[in-house]
């Protein structure tokens, strides 16, 4: 399998990137098919072209290249681990998913992040 800078190109009628921590990730992880073929092409494979790689390369591209920290996490579907990444300096944030294999991928990034702690509505009704 040939590995060139293909992988940055966008697919006619898509955006560019504009989220700089996404943006970022995805050109390393356009590099990683180099350094761990056998591990980056079978998540590929089974992914399709998203952009993954293990768990620990994804934590520690976002929180020291962005600032960005776990602020939440959940659990989805098929046991994937969802976690929200936000830098409370610089606003930005992303969202992960993390399958029981350890392969993480980016599900979604933006900006303007903002912590809240919304409370239920009161429901006077009894049961």
């Amino acid at each position: 399998m040939r590995h060139s800078p293909t992988c940055l190109r966008r697919a006619p009628g898509r955006r560019a990137l504009t989220h700089p921590p996404l943006h970022a990730l995805v050109a390393l992880l356009c590099l990683l098919p180099m350094l761990r073929p056998a591990a980056v092409t079978a998540q590929t494979a089974t992914s399709g072209a998203r952009a993954c790689a293990p768990r620990d390369v994804v934590v520690d591209r976002l929180a020291e290249g962005y600032g960005e920290t776990r602020k939440s996490i959940g659990l989805g579907a098929n046991n994937a681990v969802i976690e929200v990444f936000a830098s409370d300096d610089s606003g930005t944030w992303t969202i992960t998913a993390t399958s029981p294999q350890g392969i993480t991928c980016l599900i979604a990034s933006g900006q303007a992040f903002e912590r809240l702690n919304d409370v239920l509505p009161v429901d006077d009704q009894d049961a």
